[in-house]
Parts: structure tokens; C-alpha cells; sequence
């Protein structure tokens, strides 16, 4: 039983390294260099999941004040989420949240395993419509909605939500460090 385990571990270990490593360097620059763009010209962040995504917004947008100085928010209050839900529906939420604290100035990073959450897609549209620039990061099926919405669009090529969160965070985190770096 030990070894069977162990071998299972294993396996999910070198699966999602092969996923992390499935990214193309010129795409991480890309963003890096957009959110470098975004923040000297006195832009916001807001980065947006739901869920595990959701918390990993809040890792993301932590990292990207403390460790490279760069002005980031996340939704993920409960007083917003139930408010805006409530009033306007949960597909909305995000939307109206950006409606009501997003500029064309900002940069907007959206979330979504599936890519299919219809709150997310509601404020990748939304972003669209008002010029905010968008990079999206999604996974599961290849043609994904979220997938062709975003300046930059991020997919990992996997179906199983462990493995595509935590190659979204591994991403974001390198697009941190780069930021770090070059400051």
C-alpha cells in the first residue's frame, strides 16, 4: 500500500512539472512586462478567482504589494461578494465590482480553472468593453471561452483542478519574482 501511494505522489509531482513547465517564457515577459507598464504609469491590479482561484488572488495580490511594490487588489471581501451577489446575482458580481472600482488605467488578471465561470466571463467582458487590459489564466477544455478573451491569455492543458490551480499559482508567482527582480 506504502509504495502504491508513493508511486501515486510521484506521478502527480511529475505531472503538474510537466504542466508548469508547458508556458511560454515570451508570454511570462509579456505579462511582466504589462504589469510593469500598468504600475509605472500609476495603474491597480485587481486579480480575481473563485474558490481555490479566489485564493489564490489573495496570495497573488499580497506578493505583488509587500515583495514587488506594485498597488493590487482582490474582491474576495465577504461584505462585497454577498452584496453585489445579492443585489445584482452572483453571475454579476465581478462586473459590478469592477464597474465600481476599475479604470482603463488598471490591469485586470482573471481566474477560472474551467474558464467557464459566467462571473468571471461577465467581467472579462466587461474589461473588453471599457479598455482595461485582461490576462487571463484557465484550463480544462482547449476552447474555453475565458481563453481568447484576455491580452494575454494563460492555459494549462489538464482537467483536473489541483493540477490547474496549482500551475496558475506557480505562474503568477513567477511573474512576481520577475517583477522582483528587475525593480
Amino acid at each position: 500500500m506504502r509504495m502504491k501511494n508513493t508511486q501515486f505522489v510521484l506521478d502527480k509531482l511529475e505531472r503538474f512539472g510537466d504542466r508548469i513547465l508547458n508556458v511560454e517564457p515570451e508570454q511570462l515577459l509579456a505579462a511582466v512586462k504589462l504589469v510593469s507598464s500598468i504600475s509605472e504609469s500609476g495603474g491597480q491590479l485587481f486579480v480575481v478567482g473563485n474558490g481555490g482561484s479566489a485564493a489564490i488572488a489573495s496570495h497573488v495580490t499580497i506578493d505583488l504589494t509587500k515583495a514587488a511594490g506594485i498597488r493590487a487588489s482582490n474582491f474576495n471581501d465577504a461584505s462585497l461578494l454577498t452584496c453585489f451577489s445579492n443585489d445584482y446575482g452572483y453571475e454579476w458580481w465581478v462586473e459590478k465590482a469592477l464597474e465600481a472600482h476599475a479604470t482603463d488605467r488598471d490591469l485586470l488578471i482573471l481566474i477560472s480553472s474551467s474558464g467557464q465561470s459566467e462571473n468571471i466571463l461577465n467581467g472579462a467582458k466587461y474589461a473588453n468593453e471599457n479598455n482595461i487590459p485582461l490576462i487571463t489564466f484557465s484550463g480544462f477544455s482547449t476552447d474555453n471561452p475565458l481563453k481568447r478573451l484576455g491580452k494575454i491569455n494563460f492555459w494549462v492543458n489538464d482537467t483536473q483542478y489541483n493540477i490547474v490551480e496549482l500551475t496558475h499559482h506557480a505562474w503568477l508567482l513567477a511573474i512576481i519574482d520577475s517583477l522582483v527582480c528587475t525593480r
